[in-house]
C-alpha cells in the first residue's frame, strides 16, 4: 500500500524548495475541467505506458492524486509506479474534493507538455 500524505502537509511541500511533482490519475475530461496546479497528466490506466515520459525521474518525489477518498485511480497509479521502480510515491487521497472543499487554487486546461 502506498504511502499517503494529506491537505496540508502537501501544501508544505509544494511550498518548500524542493516540490513534489504531482500526478492527477483521472481520465483526460477531468484533468481538462481542473486540476491541481503544475499537476501532469497521468490516468490510471496509462502508467505502464506514458510513465517514462510523464515522470522521467524515478527519483523524484511523486504525489498522485484522483478525484477523492472513495476514489482508487491513485492508489492504482501509485502501486504501478512502484512495481516500475519509482522509488518516492505517495498518495494524495483526499483528491480533487479535499482540495476544492479548502478552496485552494486550480487550474484548467490542457495538459503539461512534457
Amino acid at each position: 500500500m502506498p504511502k499517503t500524505i494529506d491537505r496540508e502537509e502537501l501544501r508544505r511541500r509544494l511550498a518548500g524548495a524542493n516540490p513534489p511533482v504531482l500526478a492527477e490519475a483521472l481520465p483526460e475530461k477531468y484533468y481538462r475541467d481542473w486540476h491541481l496546479p503544475g499537476a501532469r497528466h497521468l490516468p490510471h490506466d496509462e502508467v505502464d505506458r506514458l510513465a517514462a515520459a510523464v515522470l522521467p525521474d524515478k527519483t523524484a518525489e511523486i504525489v498522485v492524486y484522483c478525484a477523492s477518498r472513495s476514489c482508487q485511480n491513485s492508489h492504482v497509479a501509485a502501486a504501478k509506479l512502484a512495481q516500475m521502480g519509482y522509488g518516492n510515491v505517495a498518495v494524495y487521497a483526499g483528491g480533487k474534493q479535499d482540495w476544492s472543499e479548502a478552496g485552494l487554487e486550480v487550474e484548467r486546461g490542457e495538459a503539461i507538455a512534457v
